[in-house]
């Protein structure tokens, strides 16, 4: 199997894999610091440099590490079909480090895996036949004899006694196989006469072929070797060649003494010969020809008999006036005895003894040439851990089984997509502010990553897009951009709740943390995709087409329009004024909100097993008592503090001040926040006390219902009271969208106490996280909606119409949203000192339109941004 250099591998011709992992660290800390010096010279904000510079470094990495471990991946996959029994994959070893040395010997290693297999299979092939030529005479004869066909006399019983000596012989082999396999066979050497040792053979071999053999040997000639390995050698070739010539051919053998102390045997046939590129393949062991039968291991002991003696054995081409085989060996005739077998081909054999012909009636069964078992087909790999850990990637490594690989296998609709809508918000967002162009970049992504989804049917998933719809709709609503960062946070919480499915609290945390890591796990998938798509014929040289000549358009188009006023005048009609610092800001956006879309389609694509995340499995107390005492504490402590706060009610701001010192205004601010913390310590008690305590019989559930219900009741009122308090103090010193966001965090955490209480009387929580999730949502919208801006500002001049009183500094601070409210509601005077300076934005571009800004436009009062004489 041939493979072709892949040039996906850019390190290939470095030596060293430390080199290599050097080369690795140092070019993605250089890409690294290259793209966060052009970002921080552009003026591109830290929270878009960052991303893409982690991003280059990845992409660095990745594609460095992937040719680098590419062997390793191969190596593992071909290991596992190994293991089903397929030797032909193969590993790319183009690599000079140590890896390709590696992957190089698993090459060599698997074409030597598959020759033992193969011969392995031939070697059952031909011992079964072997065995089942004389079981079925053996078989045949003895059927005869117990049906009287035949009488057990001299002729039946030598022919049964010649098949038994077949199998002793056979089974003599295959000891003799076992023994050469561990390198245990040594010579017996001592003097040979080799005229005897031909007769010897060729007297054998006339009594089961029908040829006629002539045999030219050098009287005298005395040789030393191991006669009995010596007359294999030459019984085989005499088998050999008698079975290749017709019947009534000649078999010529001959032997004589040779120059430089050494002797030959040579044995010529009058068969079809040897084809001249198969002279070396008919040596090797198991091979026969289509047409000869036998067993395939004469000529390969031969070979093994002959260098063990330190001789050679070749096949020679034919005389000029004959025809077949000639085989000729030349030998040592003084060899020195080697100190341990080394073969080359460690199988030896002997040939079948010759059957003493029978008289039996009942012929045997039919023998016809062996055949090697078909190769099996590769067993498919099982579906177990440990099949999974052959092919287990580092990303699957790292998140093991709570985020498999169980998407499509490429995405290249995702890829596209990704950068198409990274593209259009890099030409619509840079330069321009919060509105309509961010609305369409949102709705783009959301409708990819909702394709995406596999979940994108199920009712959950339709909810959170709806409240993702008017999330993002507040983006062209309202021109207050800390309302469209709050919006698009929790619009991101829905959307990985819903791809994941999360309906727990730590799988909502796990999943919202899953479109971090999903820029990691979905390395193997973008991988993927961008080999798929490189082998495209006509996508990849269009792309390249055009960017080689858009360079081309760029360089000689920049150097004849600064060279030439005229050709320059002409370039500046047809190109838009873009600065360089605008250009690499536009490619910062287009790189993060194409990430952003891509992470968010792989999570889509593939979702995490969130749900298996969780704490550890409650363990209640074995007493009520355990668990019953500290929250009764609490709700003692929550029951005085109630109490104090009718005191406060009842007494009036007289006794607030005479028992604390206090105005009441001061008294009603001064714990605000630590009331807020308790309500949230309160839903963490209600959660901890559901986990210790029993709930086994009636009577415990009961116990628990009461005391946590009434824990909420009092939390309630601590939440009805921070209300309060926070209402007083507003009144006495004014309104500010702060207060008001914390007056909403507040009231929801109240109405999670009361989703609580209703979980406590159902006995069933499963659905409360994504309702508590979801009135969040629903609670961020409202306010969104109701203008939070233009409230405070109307609430101030309220006060300011009652008390006189008005901070125009903090109403200057506000947003475009609360200009209606300000100047319709105060005098020119005051109006002028409230209205903040405008930004200067640009109001008649369609995709910066907003409507806060829309109606804030032209309301601005005369005298700018002077603010002499303001209160």
């Amino acid at each position: 199997m041939t493979v072709a250099p892949r040039r996906d591998r850019p390190l290939d011709g470095i030596g060293s894999v430390k080199v290599k992992f050097g080369v690795l660290v140092g070019l993605s800390i250089v890409a690294a610091a290259l793209v966060s010096e052009i970002g921080d010279r552009a003026g591109v904000p830290p929270w878009l440099t960052v991303p893409v510079t982690v991003a280059a470094a990845l992409a660095v990495t990745q594609w460095l590490a992937r040719g680098m471990t590419s062997p390793l991946r191969e190596m593992t996959h071909a290991a596992a079909r190994m293991a089903t029994g397929d030797y032909s994959t193969r590993v790319t070893a183009t690599s000079a480090d140590e890896v390709g040395t590696l992957a190089r010997a698993f090459n060599t290693m698997a074409v030597d895996l598959a020759t033992a297999d193969q011969q392995r299979r031939e070697l059952v092939a031909t011992v079964s036949h072997e065995l089942r030529t004389p079981l079925a005479a053996q078989r045949a004869l003895l059927e005869n004899l117990v049906d009287g066909v035949v009488r057990p006399d001299d002729a039946a019983l030598g022919s049964a006694l010649a098949q038994s000596e077949r199998l002793s012989d056979l089974v003599a082999d295959l000891l003799d196989l076992s023994r050469l396999d561990g390198g245990a066979t040594t010579l017996a050497l001592g003097p040979v006469v080799v005229a005897d040792l031909v007769d010897s053979a060729v007297a054998e071999a006339r009594i089961a072929r029908d040829v006629r053999f002539v045999t030219t040997v050098s009287p005298g000639l005395v040789v030393r070797g191991d006669a009995a390995r010596l007359a294999q050698v030459v019984v085989n070739l005499l088998d050999n060649a008698a079975r290749h010539s017709p019947a009534g051919g000649e078999v010529a053998v001959r032997a004589g003494e040779q120059p430089a102390g050494e002797w030959f045997l040579e044995v010529d046939d009058d068969g079809p010969g040897i084809p001249p590129e198969r002279a070396q393949q008919v040596f090797s062991r198991y091979w026969t020809a289509d047409e000869g039968g036998g067993t395939g291991l004469g000529l390969a002991i031969a070979r093994w008999i002959c260098e063990l003696h330190g001789g050679s054995i070749a096949a020679l081409p034919p005389l000029a006036d004959g025809r077949g085989a000639r085989v000729r060996v030349v030998l040592p005739r003084d060899p020195q005895p080697p100190a341990t077998a080394d073969p080359e081909e460690p199988t030896m054999t002997a040939p079948a003894s010759p059957a003493v012909p029978g008289p039996p009636a009942r012929p045997p069964l039919p023998d016809p040439l062996p055949q090697p078992l078909p190769r099996p087909l590769p067993r498919p790999l099982p579906a177990g851990d440990g099949a999974r850990a052959a092919r287990t990637t580092l990303t699957e490594s790292i998140f093991g089984v709570l985020w498999p690989e169980e998407g499509p296998r490429t995405a290249p609709l995702q890829l596209f997509g990704a950068l198409a809508v990274g593209t259009f918000a890099a030409a619509v967002l840079p330069e321009r502010p919060l509105g309509l162009g961010l609305l369409l970049v949102l709705l783009l992504g959301g409708a990819l990553v909702l394709r995406s989804s596999v979940r994108r049917a199920r009712p959950w998933t339709l909810f959170s897009a709806f409240l993702c719809l008017g999330l993002g709709s507040l983006v062209v609503l309202r021109a207050a951009e800390w309302l469209a960062v709050l919006g698009m946070l929790v619009a991101a919480v829905l959307v990985t709740t819903a791809l994941t499915g999360a309906r727990r609290l730590v799988p909502m945390v796990a999943a919202a943390a899953a479109w971090v890591l999903a820029a990691v796990r979905g390395l193997p998938l973008l991988g993927r995709t961008l080999t798929a798509t490189s082998s495209h014929r006509l996508l990849w040289p269009v792309l390249r087409t055009a960017a080689v000549s858009l360079a081309a358009l760029v360089v000689f188009g920049g150097l004849f329009a600064s060279g030439d006023a005229i050709f320059g005048s002409w370039v500046a009609a047809l190109m838009p004024d873009l600065a360089w610092d605008s250009l690499i800001l536009r490619s910062f956006v287009l790189v993060v909100v194409a990430g952003v879309v891509l992470t968010g389609c792989y999570v889509a694509l593939n979702p995490p097993r969130v749900e298996r995340l969780g704490l550890p499995e409650p363990r209640p107390v074995a007493r009520p008592w355990e668990w019953l005492v500290p929250v009764g504490g609490v709700v003692v402590v929550l029951a005085a503090f109630v109490t104090a706060q009718a005191s406060a009610t009842w007494g009036g701001h007289d006794y607030v001040r005479r028992v604390t010192g206090l105005s009441y205004a001061d008294y009603v601010h001064q714990g605000f926040g630590q009331l807020t913390v308790a309500t949230a310590l309160t839903l963490a008690t209600v959660a901890v006390a559901v986990r210790k305590a029993p709930r086994a019989t009636p009577r415990d559930r009961l116990l628990l219902r009461l005391v946590l219900g009434a824990l909420c009741l009092l939390t309630l009122v601590v939440v009805a009271s921070a209300l309060f308090r926070m209402s007083v103090y507003q009144q006495a010193f004014g309104y500010t969208v702060l207060r008001v966001l914390v007056d909403a965090f507040e009231l929801w955490l109240g109405l999670v106490v009361v989703l609580v209480m209703v979980a406590g009387w159902r006995w069933s929580a499963a659905w409360l996280p994504r309702a508590a999730l979801a009135s969040g949502a629903a609670f961020l919208l409202a306010i969104g909606l109701a203008n939070p801006e233009a409230w405070v500002a109307r609430q101030n001049i309220e006060r300011y119409e009652e008390t006189g009183k008005i901070d125009t500094h903090y109403l200057a601070t506000l947003g475009p949203d609360a200009t209606p409210a300000i100047v319709e509601g105060l005098p020119a005077s005051l109006a002028r000192c409230a209205v903040g300076v405008p930004d200067g934005a640009r109001t008649g571009d369609l995709l910066s339109w907003n409507l806060g800004r829309e109606r804030a436009a032209g309301l601005t009062p005369a005298g700018g941004a002077d603010r002499t004489g303001c209160p």
